[in-house]
């Protein structure tokens, strides 16, 4: 049975309002929106607008979810606000210990308190999301985007945009065992796509794949015996990792639509949401 459509929040947010919802009417949400357009960090406008410091169209709104469009005309604090956004992409060099999750149980810190600090001022007020995932002892390349829909092109099964690390693993793998990842293996979860792979020294292997499952690199290489011990991310599409650990750079538009295949270009809140 086909898993019924999810209602976007911004619109169940206008039907409790009763306001009309032109059909075919693109939204956003004035939260996200808000963090989009890089006027704050989504966290910080919900409360903003909590506490009654946003206007739309006059009106002083408490509802984070409140559906606003191209047309919205917003105030912070009094101060007239473009909910215009450019679709923005950061290169950052994750280091090894912080999980890409919002919140670490164990205390040891996420990527977001580490971005946050070397973010440059012009880009702090703006609400990045991670594209993709790397596992907490993995480091290397790991882009954010302001813009779900980046992140959803990168991280799409239907993409295949490639990810190229290099594994230092016990053991020297045979060139028998590095067919076996070029042609695709069986794993838990059904066969994989082929890897490109080859040797780079003894016990160090370079592997680029076309997909991203749950530690797939680990399971690749434990599967024809070599177990991983550190793994590094150096590139993703055709950006390299070019940066110090901890670093992050901005993205030009010409390297996010080279570099992934997608097409950043200045756009207006009023886009669906999805």
């Amino acid at each position: 049975m086909a898993r019924k459509p999810k209602t976007p929040r911004w619109l169940e947010a206008a039907r409790r309002r009763q306001e009309p919802v032109p059909e075919g009417s693109r939204a956003d949400w004035l939260a996200r929106a808000l963090g989009r357009a890089g006027v704050m960090p989504r966290a910080e406008a919900e409360q903003a607008i909590r506490e009654g410091r946003v206007e739309v169209d006059g009106r002083v709104e408490h509802e984070p979810f409140a559906p606003v469009h191209a047309g919205s005309v917003v105030r912070v604090d009094e101060t007239p606000r473009s909910l215009e956004a450019r679709t923005l992409a950061l290169l950052f060099h994750k280091p090894a210990g912080v999980v890409v999750h919002g919140s670490d149980p164990e205390g040891i810190g996420t990527v977001f308190e580490r971005l946050r600090p070397v973010l440059p001022p012009e880009l702090r007020g703006h609400e990045w999301y991670a594209v993709g995932r790397l596992d907490r002892d993995t480091t290397g390349l790991l882009l954010f985007t302001n813009e779900e829909r980046l992140v959803a092109h990168a991280t799409s099964p239907e993409t295949h945009v490639p990810k190229r690390y290099v594994a230092d693993v016990e053991g020297n793998p045979s060139e028998a065992a590095l067919q076996r990842l070029r042609e695709g293996l069986v794993l838990d979860d059904g066969p994989t796509r082929p890897a490109g792979a080859r040797l780079l020294a003894p016990g160090r292997v370079e592997l680029v794949l076309t997909e991203g499952r749950h530690h797939q690199v680990k399971r690749m290489l434990a599967a024809v015996g070599h177990p991983v011990r550190t793994l590094h991310r150096e590139a993703v599409g055709s950006l390299v990792l070019d940066v110090p650990e901890g670093a992050c750079r901005l993205l030009t538009d010409a390297e996010v639509e080279q570099g992934l295949g997608f097409r950043a270009h200045p756009s207006p809140s009023g886009r669906g949401p999805g």
